[in-house]
């Protein structure tokens, strides 16, 4: 069978997408990540692509301590801060995965780290945080609310302010993860990733636009929190009242302009998703894959599920990017279900 797809130089003829980010930027972070974050598990899964209708293959980005990708932009956020001679402390919004990694790589550089996090945020995941050493603080509202007081705490105290997705290190971190679907995994169809604030979906499609332009990205949400997938289709920011989504680790209401140019720069379909699709694709993950993850991270397969027909017969990626998951929400949407169809 003829190869799918074809591998370009960057330096070649064909010019890289016009965003904020960069190939070889993104190649000068491997080294800042730590090895545990590095090379994780990639393997085409049989059984769930023979339920899906066509060849899967999963990237396991829970296979490390934090249990997400976005270990890979802290990783490369902390390093940077750690060799220079400004704030010697950091603070971010999150709804849980993104202070995680943070925690995780700050108690390992001695960096103290504060979380600030929505009244609603995950508290298995705050749990976590405050496990690994970091400071958390919660406020009345959602992720939005968090975001504000989280620039305000910088600007008061001095402290470095990690803005995920506008932060380009958390970006070009996560854009490793395509370099390593391209280097190992072999010619494929498209790539299906987790879309919120939009560090993932612009980092890894950047590299495949860059290394493997006719691979199809597509940028899944929840229908529940689709501020990202309007702003898309608009070509300008749309902002949200409300989020109504099981998915947390995805979930804003309002995207920032320069991550919106560089995901109109790169994604080729943006689909929204059904919160009973989501559940179904945790179910089947645990069912033919044996995995335990989040929403956010069952959001590829939720998309599959919801446009068989777009999917069947190719060769597929789904990255696997949480399984930060309350035991009991992930016992009540997954184990209890009696359904065998999926």
């Amino acid at each position: 069978m003829p190869p799918r797809i074809q591998t370009v130089p960057a330096t070649g003829q064909r010019a890289q997408p016009q965003t904020r980010l960069d190939l070889d930027r993104i190649r000068a972070a491997i080294p800042r990540i730590a090895p545990v974050f590095r090379d994780t598990p990639q393997y085409l899964c049989a059984p769930l692509g023979e339920a899906l209708d066509c060849e899967l293959i999963v990237k396991l980005e829970t296979a490390n301590p934090v249990r997400c990708f976005k270990a890979r932009g802290a990783e490369t956020v902390m390093v940077r801060l750690a060799d220079s001679s400004g704030p010697t402390s950091a603070v971010c919004a999150s709804v849980g995965n993104l202070g995680l990694a943070l925690a995780y790589s700050g108690q390992s550089r001695g960096i103290p780290v504060t979380v600030v996090a929505g009244a609603g945020a995950n508290p298995f995941k705050l749990e976590r945080i405050r496990a690994l050493g970091a400071t958390v603080r919660t406020v009345d509202g959602d992720f939005e609310n968090a975001r504000q007081m989280a620039r305000r705490m910088a600007d008061a105290e001095g402290a470095f302010l990690v803005e995920d997705s506008e932060n380009l290190d958390t970006c070009e971190g996560a854009g490793t993860i395509g370099l390593e679907l391209i280097e190992n995994g072999g010619p494929v169809d498209a790539v299906l990733i987790a879309l919120g604030g939009g560090a993932l979906a612009t980092g890894v499609g950047y590299v495949f636009k860059c290394l493997a332009p006719t691979v199809e990205i597509v940028c899944v949400q929840p229908r529940g929190a689709p501020a990202m997938a309007l702003s898309w289709r608009a070509k300008s920011v749309v902002e949200t009242d409300r989020i109504d989504t099981i998915a947390d680790g995805v979930a804003g209401r309002c995207p920032i302009a320069v991550v919106l140019d560089d995901l109109l720069a790169v994604a080729d379909h943006v689909p929204l998703v059904e919160e009973n699709s989501i559940i179904a694709g945790m179910r089947m993950l645990y069912r033919h894959a044996g995995l335990i993850v989040e929403p956010s991270a069952a959001l590829g397969v939720a998309a599959i599920l919801e446009d068989r027909a777009r999917y069947r017969g190719k060769r597929v990626v789904t990255i696997i990017c949480g399984s930060n998951v309350i035991p009991t929400d992930f016992e009540r949407w997954v184990i209890r279900q009696t359904d065998s169809s999926l």
